[in-house]
C-alpha cells in the first residue's frame, strides 16, 4: 500500500475520534450536540464543564499529533506524507464518520497536526489566536484568524520543503475556516456570543 495512502487513512481515523462527544456522554450522560453551538470540540465542551473542555482540547491536540508522529515515524524523510496525514486528521475530526461527517472545527486537531511539521508557525499562529481572544472575546474570530494566518507563517518562514507542502496547510486551514462560516455570518450580523465557560 503507497505511504500516502497508508498515513491518510490512519491520519483520517485518528482525527475522527470524537473526544468531546464521548467524554461528555460518558461523565455528563448527555450528548454535546445538543448544548451550546452543537459543537463537539473543546469550546462547546468547556460549556458544559471546563474540565471536560481542558481535556477535550488535550485530547484533540494529541490526535494530530499522533497522525503526523506516526507518518513521520513509519515513513522518515519524507515530509510531504506527513503533512497529507495532518490534513486527513483535521479532515477526520471534522467529517467523523462515526457521527455521520458531523464533527467538531478542527482547531485543536490542527494545532496538533502542525506543531510537528511547522512549529514556529504554529508558534505564531498561537500568538494571533491570544491576542484576538483577549481583545475581542470571540474564540470563532480568534480561530478563524489563527488559521488564515497559519500557512502565511509557514511560507514565511519556509517551514515547508516544497510547494505542496503549503498547499496541504492551505487546504487544512481552509477547511477550519470553511467549518467556521456560520460563525462569520453572525460576526458579521454582531450577534456571535462572546466566550463564557461555567464554572461547573
Amino acid at each position: 500500500m503507497h505511504p500516502i495512502l497508508i498515513s491518510a487513512v490512519s491520519g483520517y481515523f485518528l482525527g475522527s475520534i470524537p473526544f468531546g462527544y464521548l467524554l461528555v456522554r460518558a461523565f455528563r450522560g448527555a450528548d454535546v450536540r445538543t448544548t451550546g453551538s452543537g459543537n463537539i470540540g473543546a469550546t462547546n465542551v468547556a460549556r458544559t464543564s471546563p474540565m471536560l473542555g481542558l481535556l477535550t482540547l488535550s485530547l484533540d491536540v494529541l490526535k494530530g499529533a499522533v497522525a503526523v508522529g506516526l507518518a513521520l515515524t513509519i515513513f522518515p524523510g519524507t515530509r510531504t506524507v506527513a503533512f497529507g496525514a495532518a490534513l486527513a486528521a483535521v479532515s477526520g475530526h471534522i467529517f467523523p464518520v462515526w457521527l455521520r461527517f458531523r464533527g467538531g472545527k478542527g482547531v485543536a486537531t490542527g494545532l496538533g497536526s502542525f506543531v510537528l511539521l511547522t512549529p514556529k508557525a504554529i508558534l505564531l499562529a498561537m500568538a494571533v489566536f491570544v491576542v484576538m481572544v483577549a481583545t475581542f472575546r470571540y474564540v470563532s474570530l480568534a480561530s478563524v484568524t489563527a488559521a488564515a494566518s497559519l500557512p502565511v507563517f509557514a511560507l514565511l518562514l519556509r517551514e515547508g520543503d516544497s510547494p505542496v507542502q503549503i498547499v496541504l496547510v492551505s487546504l487544512s486551514s481552509a477547511l477550519i475556516i470553511l467549518k467556521h462560516r456560520q460563525n462569520i455570518r453572525r460576526l458579521m450580523a454582531g450577534t456571535e456570543p462572546k466566550f463564557k465557560a461555567n464554572r461547573k
